[in-house]
């Protein structure tokens, strides 16, 4: 991995860790739900670790699949010269995650009305699924609940996807999906725990804050100079050797 996309993906390992509160919130239910349809005898130890990780396998795989798919239409955005507009609706977006992770603003949640239409055509294939009695059948599950509406996946779908670059975006989607492991891996106390951690109005606010910044760091202009400790052209000379779009 060359250097100048590893702020890239540290930007999305973080986005899925500090997301943590909105999932716990959004697919808590849903996993303990999951969790539940698990017989009785599969619950503890290795055979109810191997569903748990089948499960979020299969979710973290749907993320890769749309950010493969979603990054080829940031490419052909790209190509047409419209990525300025991409790159600032993705900066929009994830100014719009951090104000909803603060509470300070819920507008983020109409962006989900989006995924519903194609929600209520998944839905049935995966109650088809339950219960779940082996770990291909959580890994089926898994890769259905991935397209679950969610404002959260869909602002890093669109961050993800405005570098142009259909690997990249699937990538930076993994490593998104990989952040948002250790909270709905947690069962019993130790998601308890979490819980209260996440919810605290500190951390809370303290992740807003940084997603936000993400946020403001995405959006073109000469501001990124200041924030990156660059000239603008530096920094847009690195960004664009960092998308591989710029090397065709």
């Amino acid at each position: 991995m060359s250097l100048e996309l590893l702020p890239l993906f540290l930007t999305a390992l973080a986005l899925g860790l500090l997301g943590g509160g909105h999932c716990i919130g959004m697919c808590g239910g849903l996993m303990g739900a999951l969790t539940m349809s698990i017989p009785p005898q599969q619950r503890t130890g290795w055979p109810l670790w191997r569903i748990l990780l089948s499960y979020n396998l299969g979710r973290i795989s749907s993320y890769a699949t749309a950010g493969s798919v979603v990054g080829s239409l940031g490419w052909l955005v790209q190509d047409l010269g419209l990525g300025i507009i991409l790159r600032t609706i993705a900066g929009l977006l994830m100014i719009a995650m951090g104000l909803y992770l603060a509470n300070w603003w819920s507008g983020l949640t109409r962006i989900e009305r989006v995924g519903r239409g194609l929600w209520r055509h998944i839905e049935p294939y995966a109650r088809r699924l339950l219960p779940v009695t082996s770990a291909p059948r959580a890994l089926a599950l898994g890769a259905l609940w991935g397209w679950l509406p969610c404002g959260l996946v869909y602002s890093t779908l669109v961050w993800a996807s405005s570098h142009g670059n259909s690997a990249l975006s699937a990538s930076l989607m993994l490593t998104f999906g990989l952040g948002t492991l250790p909270t709905l891996l947690a069962t019993g106390l130790a998601a308890q725990r979490m819980l209260l951690i996440l919810r605290k109005r500190s951390v809370r606010v303290t992740a807003a804050l940084l997603v936000i910044l993400f946020g403001v760091w995405t959006l073109p202009g000469p501001h990124k100079a200041w924030l990156m400790g660059h000239t603008g052209h530096g920094e847009t000379a690195t960004m664009e050797s960092a998308s591989p779009m710029h090397q065709h």
